[in-house]
């Protein structure tokens, strides 16, 4: 039976689930991995891979070509733009990721790869830039679990950025430009690698904050990460 493989930025991100199918910690290869493998389940195979899509990558791109997952399984925290409707302790399901700032900057504004002429992975004579799609069956399947369940989880696209937007003005800029749900580190990067390797890819976040004028004190990142996980331990138990 293939594993499911979770991937998040920091280990705050899949703490609970880590607790909840009580896995055991090892370091695999320098990369700190928690894993269950219980005879009676399928294994899932967990990571905290560190902040920022390099870390995201390189330990997407590792831990897929040794445990060979059926899944994938990003999850972590995220910002939400106020024009996507939502709001702090929300869940957010990914129908597709952005990398946000990959491209150029012309005399008449940023540019994206298809700009340049690069894209980022070729398959089967489609070529994709900088907007990589995610698996359609598993987004369906966790919004249908969250429907049964009476819990709000918004469809959309992502957005990965290299900074976070900390001001509004920046906020709307991006808004304007991709109309994303929300913003992150990491997913595009792990949502690129899984379908180099044509493995399905879920990606789910909880709103820990705003994309605003920086204020921590706005901000719940516990209470965003619990939820995620806890709708993900959900999806573990129907898959």
């Amino acid at each position: 039976m293939q594993p499911v493989l979770i991937i998040s930025a920091v280990e705050q991100e899949v703490s609970y689930l880590v607790r909840s199918l009580r896995c055991e910690r090892v370091r695999d290869r320098g990369f700190p991995v928690a894993y269950v493998s219980p005879t009676d389940q399928r294994p899932v195979v967990i990571a905290a891979a560190g902040i920022g899509k390099v870390n995201a990558a390189s330990v997407a791109s590792a831990l897929i070509f040794q445990w060979q997952p059926e899944l994938v399984i990003n999850i972590g925290c995220a910002g939400a733009y106020p024009e996507g409707g939502l709001k702090v302790g929300d869940l957010a399901l990914a129908v597709s990721e952005i990398f946000g700032d990959d491209g150029v900057i012309t005399p008449e504004g940023w540019q994206g790869l298809e700009f340049i002429g690069i894209p980022v992975h070729e398959i089967k004579g489609e070529r994709y830039f900088n907007e990589i799609p995610l698996s359609f069956a598993a987004a369906e399947k966790a919004g249908q679990l969250a429907s049964a369940l009476d819990i709000t989880l918004r469809r959309g696209r992502f957005l990965t950025v290299s900074a976070c937007s900390g001001t509004v003005l920046r906020g709307r800029e991006l808004y304007d430009r991709f109309a994303p749900v929300c913003e992150n580190m990491e997913g595009a990067a792990v949502a690129l690698v899984a379908m180099q390797y044509g493995v399905d890819c879920l990606e789910v976040r909880g709103i820990s904050n705003m994309v605003e004028d920086r204020d921590l004190s706005r901000w719940d990142i516990p209470l965003a990460v619990e939820q995620a996980q806890r709708f993900i331990l959900k999806y573990l138990e129907s898959y």
